[in-house]
């Protein structure tokens, strides 16, 4: 009997990879539950496993003391020598239980406490091993599919492949060997402990290392790499010898060893590329296969760089759906924007136009007398635009202005203001047609109108409809003097009137007579 168990045992620790002293303690356990449950009683147990017999013994636990306050878990000195001679106060004494009544249901419970903690000291043994493996390249079997999951097969213990770290140009089957990285290990998850990527960046940089030798011994580092599984990965290298191209041995003798990757990658494309220290010669590499014209670091506290090209060169700088700058800007670690030589030109344009507007002279403000006006020129203000932005604490820096003169400086600016918006709003509406004049037709009107009615009609109504064709400027202009003829006499109201019911200008039509 004594063999077989310590067989089972041995069996158990080889096949788990556990310790026996692991598998002993988890079977002393479980005879502790099953008696507890067989006896009912809330005595101290305790289970020992004799290695000689095989057997599992159970034990009540008592403590020796002088007075008994809890007879489940104490006994007097007396009582307890007349069980053992050599029992002292503050001592234990162990009292044997019989295991042979425990009974098929205790045996099954003990069988279960013991699968489970079977099983928690594996889980503890598979994140204590794998724990210190991430990032680790692992060759797997794709063994069963979990939903949109994927369980792999890893030959110590299973592995999840989720969804969100397959790529994209991937399909899996049955059987199928896949090389995969180490992305974490869970130890509270209910299935698979160890999750594997197909998708990570850190998986590009593994199959560099086993392809390429001058990575593997350290002569050529990958210092960076951004990827979008499926798609297109850039990854900057770094020579420590100068002797040494580190674009050259990535790419290898007719570009054998990063095709060999790109083929692991079912066909992913790789752009290898030289890392710089200098940021700006770094941001103008990382953007390839586009041509920069010229790298600006806008704000090097949040890392933020403005990247100008060639018109030509936009879109392929920003690749399809905006790819190739952000893989460019992951890889570099600052946000990037891009901008043509155009669209930089126009901006500057703004600024300078800015810059260099007039501004309203400080003449022009009610209220402000001349010293006062004066004063602030002196200080550097010479528009009203600027006095505007001005708050009254720097208005209260110039010499000679007060807080009553702030105010009032502030109230001549404020109603300044406020009669342009009035003449604007004027102008505005100077500019609609009287209401008598749409509800009534010129004369200009009823000349076209009659026109209508005669037999040359239809080619006027050629001509008036060719004016709202693109290109039917110039026969608009060819059926301009006809009108112009016919109203010489009327008024210059009339002439307008005609001409807009034309289709012409009043300005196209005195330079066509």
């Amino acid at each position: 009997m004594a063999n077989l168990l310590d067989q089972m045992i041995e069996q158990i620790s080889r096949e788990k990879h556990i310790e026996p002293q692991i598998i002993v303690a988890a079977i002393e356990d479980a005879m502790v539950v099953a008696a507890r449950k067989y006896y009912k009683t809330d005595e101290d147990l305790r289970a020992k496993f004799n290695a000689e017999t095989g057997q599992v013994d159970v034990y009540s636990v008592r403590a020796v003391v002088d007075e008994v306050a809890d007879p489940k878990k104490e006994m007097t000195l007396s009582d307890a020598r007349k069980v053992d001679p050599h029992t002292a106060v503050g001592g234990e004494l162990l009292i044997p239980k019989p295991t042979a009544v425990l009974g098929r249901i205790a045996a099954q419970t003990a069988k279960q406490v013991i699968m489970q903690k079977v099983r928690e000291a594996e889980r503890d043994t598979i994140f204590n091993e794998y724990n210190g493996r991430v990032g680790e390249l692992v060759n797997c079997i794709v063994k069963r599919f979990e939903g949109p999951d994927v369980i792999v097969d890893m030959g110590r213990t299973e592995a999840r492949l989720p969804k969100r770290e397959q790529s994209r140009l991937e399909a899996y089957n049955l059987g199928d060997r896949l090389r995969v990285v180490i992305k974490a290990v869970d130890r509270a998850a209910k299935g698979p402990q160890v999750i594997v990527s197909r998708a990570d960046p850190v998986l590009v940089q593994r199959l560099f290392e086993m392809e390429v030798p001058e990575i593997y011994d350290g002569t050529v580092q990958i210092r960076a790499a951004a990827r979008e599984a499926g798609e297109r990965t850039k990854i900057a290298v770094l020579s420590r010898d100068k002797d040494v191209d580190p674009v050259g041995a990535c790419v290898g003798m007719k570009g054998m060893r990063v095709q060999s990757i790109i083929r692991e990658l079912r066909g992913e494309k790789i752009d290898i590329i030289p890392f710089s220290e200098d940021i700006v010669a770094f941001a103008q590499k990382s953007l390839s296969p586009a041509k920069v014209t010229r790298v600006q670091i806008v704000d090097p506290e949040n890392h933020h760089l403005e990247v100008i090209v060639e018109d030509t060169q936009l879109s392929l700088a920003i690749g399809k759906k905006g790819q190739n700058v952000r893989l460019a800007s992951k890889l570099i670690g600052w946000n990037v924007d891009i901008k043509s030589e155009e669209e930089k030109r126009q901006e500057i344009e703004a600024q300078m136009a800015a810059l260099t507007a007039p501004g309203t002279s400080l003449s022009e403000l009610t209220g402000v007398g001349p010293k006062t006006i004066e004063k602030i020129e002196a200080h550097g203000v010479s528009s009203i635009e600027k006095l505007a932005d001005m708050t009254p604490e720097e208005l209260t820096a110039i010499p000679g202005i007060g807080e009553k003169m702030v105010e009032k400086i502030q109230l001549s600016v404020a109603a300044y203001f406020q009669s342009i918006e009035q003449q604007q709003a004027e102008g505005a509406h100077a500019g609609e047609l009287p209401a008598d004049l749409e509800e009534q037709p010129g004369e200009g009107t009823q000349l076209a109108s009659e026109e209508a009615a005669t037999e040359e009609a239809p080619a006027a109504e050629e001509q008036v409809e060719a004016v709202s064709e693109p290109d039917g400027s110039a026969i608009a202009q060819e059926a301009a003097p006809d009108h112009a003829d016919r109203a010489e006499s009327e008024s210059s109201s009339e002439e307008t009137t005609g001409a807009a019911h034309t289709g012409e200008e009043p300005k196209e039509k005195s330079t066509e007579e």
